[in-house]
């Protein structure tokens, strides 16, 4: 019989499954929470550098900070280190979830993983060909991809916001969205956004990440033994010229699904529920008050950049629930996937709403794709914009949707 007998202890196949359990509730309660201090930092950046004191928000951010090691010394602005050192960790906790994911997760199986996957790239291509229809010119065209990632703090902690009437499937669907959509950023990242590459770079990253597998290879569970070789892969990856917070992409993608005892947590599971909360509680509301201080003084929506906020802006609030639904339709009215048990047209709606809340790495992207001052601040407001609008849109439909639920339900 594979019945569990009662006072017996649980079969592994089992506490994987309450494992995994666990931790995605951990997730959506951090995230939830999370989401309103990433709204408030934004809010807080926003204040201060509208306010009397905004010479003093521009002057933080641009404090020369020294790392020396021995005689070598390297300088970088505060702002340098928030995001391309500091962001590093917030993407070793993106890289982890995909790999959970991918083993035991929403993205673990084919079947599960199709019609996300499908509704990510539509939420990706025509957010990005609405925004090219406004920025097709040089310069303006290379902020294509701005729009075409979903904050996952800002839209599950919104979903958090309607309550318990929201079936579990459609938080899930969201999720498994969101961490598809970091998967087709970070290619983007990789992809368009990188120049002069030099591959010796690339060989000091690769020793760094055999260092961290040989580790691994030995059994050596500690953290801080990896924080050698994670630096080696940083630095290997800014000596190549690719952004180097793409390191925590990689060290999360090699972090083990399965522990060598059985009664301990997989590494993989054990590290991303430690680094979590300080990611979204931590670095994330910092990245928001390092970055999210646009002056509407200083904007000068004009020569262009009026578009380049027109259309980040549109791409977000309308383009990526068009893509998102678009594609969810046509994908099942095709026969090529099922919608999820609970999972109506209403709450593909949501989703596709609350996709379109940009916000981490829309404003890290467009700070990759513009030197240009003007254009990187329109394009600040534009996601600000776009942003708040699929807020308010994702809130009112949310709510009508959490109603009926609870009216079908009989609550």
């Amino acid at each position: 019989m594979n019945d569990q007998l009662p006072g017996k202890e649980l079969s592994k196949p089992q506490r994987l499954v309450e494992q995994a359990l666990t931790t995605l509730q951990h997730f959506l309660h951090v995230e939830a929470i999370s989401g309103i201090v990433l709204l408030a930092a934004a809010a807080v950046a926003l204040l201060w550098a509208n306010s009397p004191f905004a010479h003093s928000y521009h002057d933080i951010w641009n404090l020369p900070i020294p790392l020396r090691l021995g005689e070598l010394g390297f300088v970088r602005p505060l702002h340098f280190w928030i995001n391309d050192a500091l962001m590093t960790v917030f993407f070793l906790v993106v890289g982890m979830e995909i790999r959970r994911e991918t083993h035991e997760g929403a993205l673990s199986k084919l079947d599960q993983a199709i019609l996300p996957v499908l509704a990510a790239f539509g939420g990706v291509i025509v957010p990005a060909l609405i925004y090219l229809g406004f920025n097709s010119v040089t310069g303006r065209s290379n902020g294509w991809a701005i729009p075409t990632a979903t904050d996952i703090a800002f839209a599950v902690g919104v979903l958090a916001l309607l309550g318990k009437s929201i079936p579990g499937n459609v938080r899930v669907f969201l999720l498994a969205l969101a961490i598809i959509d970091d998967v087709i950023a970070v290619l983007i990242i990789a992809l368009f956004y990188t120049s002069g590459l030099d591959f010796n770079g690339f060989i000091v990253a690769a020793l760094g990440v055999l260092m961290a597998l040989g580790l691994q290879r030995i059994g050596l569970g500690s953290a801080y033994a990896y924080i050698v070789p994670a630096f080696i892969v940083w630095a290997g990856f800014l000596m190549a010229g690719v952004h180097p917070t793409l390191a925590g992409v990689v060290l999360g993608l090699i972090t083990p699904v399965r522990s060598n005892r059985p009664e301990i947590v997989p590494p993989v599971i054990r590290v991303e529920t430690a680094l979590h909360p300080w990611v979204a509680y931590g670095i994330m509301p910092i990245f928001a008050l390092a970055n999210a201080g646009v002056s509407f003084a200083g904007v000068e929506l004009a020569g262009g950049a009026q578009f380049v906020t027109l259309g980040v802006a549109l791409a977000l609030c309308a383009g990526k629930p068009i893509g998102v639904i678009g594609a969810t339709w046509l994908a099942v009215r095709t026969g090529w996937c099922r919608l999820a048990p609970d999972v109506s047209w209403g709450g593909v709606c949501l989703i596709g709403l609350l996709a379109g809340i940009g916000f981490t790495m829309s404003i890290f992207i467009a700070m990759l794709a513009f030197t240009d001052d003007k254009l990187l601040d329109a394009a600040k407001l534009g996601v600000l914009f776009g942003s708040l609008i699929a807020v308010t849109l994702g809130l009112g439909w949310g709510a009508e949707y959490a109603q009926r639920q609870r009216r079908e339900s009989g609550d």
